[in-house]
């Protein structure tokens, strides 16, 4: 095969935009914790120490709901304190939101889909990588490993904030890491040398265990290796840039390989045609490749307004063997309900920090064949 190169990118819990969808999904759970069917459309901004909540949240309790509270938490559980601006305690929170109960028969009607919506799923055969793109495997493993060096060395004073992309080369032989570049958010007075000695060894440790799970990748460091190459990174977080929910689509699904179809997901309950076309996208091109049907797949649904189930649009595989969309409908419930009642989680915000496929036991990961 002639080589091709892919590129990835991860950002940390303290990044501006991931701290607005891990508050949105915090409220996401609270209203679920409080109703299955609840309603919750919400978005989330933040600049500095001000924070801004808008939306709809419609359950049992709504205005029980601590808005303000629930966003100093996600602040304070993403490393924000102890010196890192802003601080939760002095956050300005700024909320905006319609809250109360749903409305009569509302409860029946969350089973239809109240907007139009197109969303599309990815999978391949690579067990490994939990049939994920390897560059966006890749990149999520080698952030959470590099995210991790706040706490395993505390001594690099390394802040809330960072960011990392890489450049994967695929060819006959498999995969390569040609390049990585990283921001890590660090002190001014602390020591630069020492994070670049840290990230290089941590890159070679996290590399060494990825290429005993998945055969065919190559171990080895890039010679291209960077550290806040654009000079001292200590201003990061929402004083740094401001922050806006749902701007990380991308790497919230398969990364730039994959197109991204709809809207976000983060911020809407799992009876929302967005988030629910996704899960449901993903769980079809999963069952393709599991089937042995196609070494890989895409799959395109879509939402009318007033529909109960996705409709199938398109199914793109790497087979001879063409599969019609009407066929593969078929295999599963690609239903609201289905979603809505089956999907919901009590971690909402560590899968908006961390990824919707970043395990495989998350319930749109498994099959649940009707």
């Amino acid at each position: 095969m002639n080589a091709r190169t892919f590129a990835a990118e991860f950002v940390f819990p303290g990044h501006p935009d991931k701290i607005c969808d891990a508050i949105a999904d915090a409220l996401v759970q609270q209203a679920w914790q409080r109703q299955q069917r609840a309603l919750v459309g919400v978005e989330v901004a933040v600049h500095r120490h001000l924070v801004f909540v808008t939306g709809r949240i419609a359950c049992h309790d709504a205005q029980g709901i601590d808005i303000a509270a629930v966003v100093r938490e996600v602040y304070r559980s993403a490393g924000y304190g102890n010196g890192w601006y802003p601080a939760p305690e002095e956050l300005e929170v700024h909320a905006n939101v319609c809250l109360g109960p749903l409305e009569e028969g509302e409860d029946q009607f969350r089973e239809l889909s109240d907007d139009q919506a197109i969303c599309i799923g990815y999978a391949n055969d690579l067990a490994a990588t939990n049939n994920l793109p390897v560059e966006q495997w890749l990149v999520a493993h080698l952030a959470r490993r590099l995210h991790a060096l706040r706490e395993q060395a505390p001594e690099l004073e390394l802040g809330p904030d960072g960011k990392v992309l890489i450049v994967v080369r695929q060819d006959a032989q498999g995969w390569t890491l040609t390049s990585l570049t990283c921001s890590l958010q660090q002190r001014a007075h602390a020591d630069d040398v020492a994070l670049h000695r840290a990230v290089r060894v941590a890159v070679a440790d996290e590399l060494q265990k990825l290429a005993l799970q998945l055969p065919g990748l190559s171990a080895s460091v890039p010679d291209q290796l960077t550290v806040n190459g654009a000079g001292a990174f200590e201003v990061g977080g929402p004083e740094g840039d401001n922050g806006l929910s749902g701007k990380k689509l991308v790497m919230d699904a398969y990364g730039p390989r994959v197109p991204i179809g709809g809207g976000a997901w983060s911020g809407k309950d799992f009876f929302k045609a967005d988030r629910a076309g996704g899960m449901h996208a993903r769980r079809l091109a999963r069952l393709i490749v599991q089937l042995g049907l196609a070494t890989e797949a895409r799959v395109t649904l879509h939402w009318f307004p007033g529909d109960a189930e996705a409709r199938v649009l398109d199914v793109v595989t790497s087979s001879d063997q063409p599969l019609a969309a009407d066929q593969v409908a078929r295999l599963l419930d690609l239903s609201l309900k289905r979603n809505g009642e089956h999907f919901a989680l009590p971690e909402l915000v560590e899968i908006a920090r961390w990824g919707h496929f970043s395990r495989s036991d998350l319930p749109w990961e498994t099959m649940g064949r009707v």
